[in-house]
C-alpha cells in the first residue's frame, strides 16, 4: 500500500456512500463498515434507513455507520452534508457515487422532464457530489472516487435510452476526472456490473413509459421479457460489495472494474464483433 493509504488507515478511513436505502449502496456500507472504515451512509429519506440499521445491528457495526441526509439533486443539501462530515470527522477518503436509478421506455415515449429528472440524479448528482469532495482530497492529497456505471455504460439496449445515456455520460465523465487528479493521488474508478438482483430493475420495470396503440409495443414487450428473464436468474449483488472492499485497499486501482457475466461478454462483444453483427445478436436475444 502507499504511504497515504496506510497512513489514512493508521487514523481510520471516513467513506462517504450515496444512495445506501437498498442494493449495492446497502451493501457497500455495510461491508466497508465490516473492513473497520467509518461510514457516512446517506439517502434523501432516513426513515429508509430501516434495513440498514438492522443488518448494522445483526453484524455489530453500528458504531462503523452514520446516518445524514442527503439529496444530490440539491446543491443545499449536498454542501450541507460534506460540511458536516468535514467538520465531524476531519476528512472524505472515500466517495462511493451510487445513487441513481432507471427509466425504462422507448425514446418517443419519454417526456422530457422525465429524461432530466434521470440525468439530475445520474449524472449532475454524481458530478457535485464528486466536485463537494474535491477540494478536502487534493488538500489532504489521497481519496478515492469510485463512481457506480454498468454493463449499460458500455452498450446501450433499446428501452433503457435515458439510463444508457445516464451510464455513458459517467464513463466519460470518469475518463475525464482520472486524468485531471492522478497527480494528486486521487484514484477515480468506474464499476460496471451486469444485472444483479437489486431493486433498481423492479422499479424501472414498474413504471415503464410507453402510450396506447404504441406502434413499439411487441418490440416493447420483447424487452421486458427479457429483462425479467435476466432479473430472475442475476447473481447476488453482494459479488459487487465484495469487489469495492477490494478496491479501496489498491495502491493502483484500475479505471474500469466489469463484474457479471453480462458485463464481461459485452466488453468482448464490443471489442471483436462489427456493430452490424452484435446489433443481430442483441436482436436474438430478445426474441429468445
Amino acid at each position: 500500500m502507499s504511504n497515504q493509504v496506510e497512513a489514512s488507515l493508521e487514523r481510520k478511513r471516513i467513506a462517504l456512500v450515496t444512495g445506501t436505502s437498498s442494493g449495492f449502496g446497502l451493501l457497500i456500507a455495510v461491508l466497508l463498515a465490516e473492513k473497520g472504515i467509518t461510514v457516512i451512509a446517506t439517502m434523501r429519506d432516513l426513515t429508509r434507513n430501516v434495513e440498514l440499521a438492522r443488518i448494522a445491528e445483526q453484524k455489530g457495526i453500528t458504531d462503523r455507520i452514520h446516518y445524514i441526509q442527503l439529496d444530490v439533486t440539491d446543491s443545499l443539501s449536498i454542501q450541507i452534508a460534506v460540511t458536516t462530515i468535514q467538520q465531524q470527522y476531519g476528512n472524505i477518503d472515500i466517495l462511493i457515487n451510487n445513487a441513481g436509478y432507471a427509466v425504462g421506455g422507448f425514446i418517443e415515449h419519454v417526456p422530457m422532464e422525465t429524461w432530466r429528472a434521470q440525468l439530475e440524479t445520474n449524472v449532475f448528482g454524481l458530478i457535485a457530489m464528486t466536485q463537494a469532495v474535491l477540494p478536502m482530497m487534493r488538500e489532504q492529497k489521497q481519496g478515492y472516487i469510485i463512481n457506480m456505471s454498468s454493463v449499460s455504460g458500455l452498450s446501450a439496449f433499446p428501452g433503457y435510452a435515458p439510463y444508457a445515456t445516464s451510464k455513458f455520460a459517467i464513463e466519460g465523465f470518469s475518463e475525464s476526472l482520472r486524468h485531471e487528479v492522478a497527480e494528486f493521488n486521487i484514484k477515480v474508478v468506474l464499476v460496471e456490473p451486469g444485472s444483479y438482483r437489486t431493486s433498481i430493475w423492479e422499479k424501472g420495470l414498474a413504471d415503464i413509459h410507453t402510450a396506447p396503440h404504441s406502434p413499439y409495443q411487441s418490440r416493447l414487450e420483447a424487452v421486458l421479457r427479457y429483462s425479467r428473464k435476466s432479473a430472475a436468474s442475476a447473481p447476488d449483488p453482494q459479488e459487487v460489495a465484495d469487489l469495492v472492499g477490494k478496491i479501496v485497499d489498491k495502491r493502483s486501482p484500475k479505471l474500469r472494474y466489469a463484474i457479471g457475466e453480462g458485463s464481461h461478454i459485452m466488453i468482448w462483444a464490443r471489442k471483436l464483433l462489427p456493430w452490424r453483427v452484435l446489433e443481430w445478436v442483441i436482436g436474438r436475444a430478445l426474441k429468445s
